[in-house]
This record gives C-alpha cells, sequence and structure tokens, in this order.
C-alpha cells in the first residue's frame, strides 16, 4: 500500500471526522455522517496497522478514531458529578430509607443501656462481678477521663474512627442473618450500660455524659444508621413484596454499599470531634455545644436532602443504566 496516497485521499475524510466529533450539537444527518465517517476511519487505522505500518499515521488515527467513539457512544461522568450525585443524592435517600429501622435500633439500644446502668447502680454485687474495687475506682477516677487524652489526637482520630467504622461493618456484614445485628447493638448498648452504671454508682455521671456527648451523638447515630440499613437488608430477604427475593437483596444491597460508604466520612467526622473536641479544655457545655451541631447538621442534611431524593424516587440504589435487566412484576 502507497502509505502517502492513502493519507492523502482519505485524509479530508478525517478531517471532517475530528469537526464533527468535536462539536457540541449535531443534526441528525451530522450525526449519521459521524457514524458512517467512523465506521470508515475504524477500517483506515485496521489497514494501516496492518498493511503499512506508520506510528505517525497511526497515532493519528487512533487519536481520531477515540474522539468520534467517545462523541457517538458518550463519555463517561467525570468523577466530581458522580461524587456529587453519591453526596446529594444517594447516600442521604438511602439513609432516609433506613431512618425508621435505625430510630427503632436507637430505642432497643438505649433501653437495654439505661436497663443495664439501673442494674448496675442498686446491685453492688454486680459491680464486685465487673471488677475490684481498686479496678472501678481507677475506671471511674482516671481511666474513663485519660482515654480521651493519652494519644496524640491524630493518632486517636485514626484509632476511634477504624474502631467505629468496624461496629458499623459489621452491622452491615451481618445485616442479612438479621440476628447479627442484634448481637452487635446489644454489645454495643451493654458496654454503655455497663459503664454509666459504675460512673453513676461513683458520683461520675456528669463526667460520663459530658465526655461521651459531644462524639457520641454522631457516633451512635452512625452506628444506628449502619444496623437499620443492615436489618433493612434483612427484611429484603425475609419479605421481598412481589418481586423475587434476589432481585429485592440485590436492590437493598446496592442501597446498603451506599450507606457503608457514606458512613465513612460520617465516622471520621465523629472521630475528629473525639480527638480533638472531647479532650479539649473547653468547658463541658462548649463542647457538648459543638457535638450537637455537627450532628444537627448530619440530621438536616439527611432530612432535607433524603427526603427530596426519596420523593423524586431515588432509594440509593445506583442509576438505572447500571442496574441489571429484570422482568416486570405484578403489584
Amino acid at each position: 500500500m502507497d502509505l502517502d496516497a492513502f493519507v492523502a485521499v482519505h485524509s479530508p475524510q478525517w478531517a471532517r471526522l475530528d469537526e464533527l466529533s468535536h462539536r457540541r450539537r449535531l443534526s441528525g444527518e451530522e450525526a449519521d455522517e459521524l457514524v458512517a465517517l467512523y465506521q470508515r476511519a475504524a477500517t483506515h487505522l485496521s489497514a494501516v496497522r496492518t498493511a503499512a505500518p506508520d506510528a505517525t499515521v497511526a497515532a493519528r488515527l487512533s487519536s481520531t478514531v477515540a474522539w468520534a467513539r467517545s462523541a457517538i457512544a458518550g463519555g463517561q461522568e467525570p468523577l466530581w458529578r458522580e461524587l456529587a450525585r453519591f453526596a446529594t443524592v444517594s447516600f442521604p435517600a438511602a439513609v432516609h430509607r433506613a431512618r425508621w429501622w435505625a430510630f427503632w435500633s436507637a430505642v432497643a439500644s438505649a433501653v437495654v443501656a439505661v436497663a443495664l446502668a439501673v442494674w448496675v447502680v442498686r446491685n453492688p454485687e454486680v459491680q464486685a462481678a465487673v471488677g475490684s474495687e481498686e479496678e472501678i475506682r481507677r475506671l471511674v477516677e482516671v481511666d474513663f477521663e485519660a482515654y480521651y487524652s493519652e494519644s496524640s489526637a491524630g493518632g486517636f482520630a485514626a484509632q476511634v474512627w477504624s474502631n467505629n467504622a468496624w461496629v458499623s461493618a459489621l452491622c452491615i456484614a451481618f445485616g442479612i442473618s438479621g440476628v447479627g445485628v442484634v448481637w452487635v447493638l446489644l454489645q454495643n448498648a451493654a458496654n454503655i450500660g455497663v459503664i454509666a452504671g459504675l460512673m453513676a454508682a461513683n458520683d461520675r455521671l456528669p463526667l460520663f455524659f459530658g465526655l461521651i456527648t459531644p462524639h457520641g451523638l454522631l457516633e451512635l447515630t452512625a452506628v444506628f444508621v449502619a444496623a437499620g440499613a443492615g436489618l433493612r437488608l434483612f427484611w429484603a430477604w425475609v419479605a421481598p413484596g412481589p418481586v423475587p427475593r434476589a432481585q429485592s437483596l440485590a436492590h437493598e444491597g446496592r442501597s446498603m454499599v451506599s450507606v457503608a460508604l457514606g458512613l465513612v466520612v460520617v465516622l471520621l467526622v465523629s472521630g475528629i470531634v473525639e480527638a480533638f473536641v472531647t479532650p479539649s479544655g473547653l468547658s463541658t457545655w462548649a463542647r457538648i455545644a459543638i457535638g450537637a451541631v455537627v450532628w444537627l447538621a448530619f440530621i438536616g442534611y439527611v432530612g432535607v436532602l433524603g427526603r427530596r431524593a426519596a420523593l423524586a424516587g431515588e432509594t440509593g440504589d445506583v442509576e438505572q443504566g447500571l442496574r441489571e435487566d429484570v422482568r416486570p412484576v405484578a403489584g
């Protein structure tokens, strides 16, 4: 093949293809022309690579064909747009759907924690079973408060974030079993209840709430949201409704992934509050106020954007084009 003659003959077509590929709007005739020229250019590229390999011509044609393919098939959404959609639609919609499961998880956990705290306060033998008098005295007078300041703030924030992320991950991972979520919630409530009972029995309850409230509002909310998402997955398995069970689980599982990814950021914020605000020299009410503002910001964010997304039919699932094909069902 005479490469120079080949390029001279087809260059006008390639130039026209470049022109059409870079236009933002095309008429119907221009779109048809774009497709036809793309097919020819792809054939030309194959011929150049096979019969007369030339790096310069092949690179030029490859670029032309790639631009044309992108113009015909549509380019991928920019990363920032996908992240924006996740933050403003997918995550708040998924949390909004799980809100009642999260609410009742919180109520049940609070009942268990309060009941255990009262039991510990009223029964000295229970306190003795937890530890010796010296161990309990050290816990309530030294260790509980020192826990928040014994490590550097940055390292402590990373440790807190990883611990809380692990608890939330367990709620999500055990979601389909149902029992696993309940077990994690009971463990969490039991730990809080026993510590609160020991602090109350030694007249240190104000210190307990002063230290746990600033970060605990957001931290525990994240745990309950994770539990709610896990329980929704369990319920999708138990009662899938009119759709096949596999389809129900797939839909709820993808929404649960949105919750899991979003909670990574929420728990990071909680960890920062716990590391930098909780042990700070600010007054108790100032620390609690900061924690309350952060928590209310999250509640408002989910309440406004989540409700808006839900009204628009969003559930936290991926976009329609990325979902599996399913058969229509009645009901």
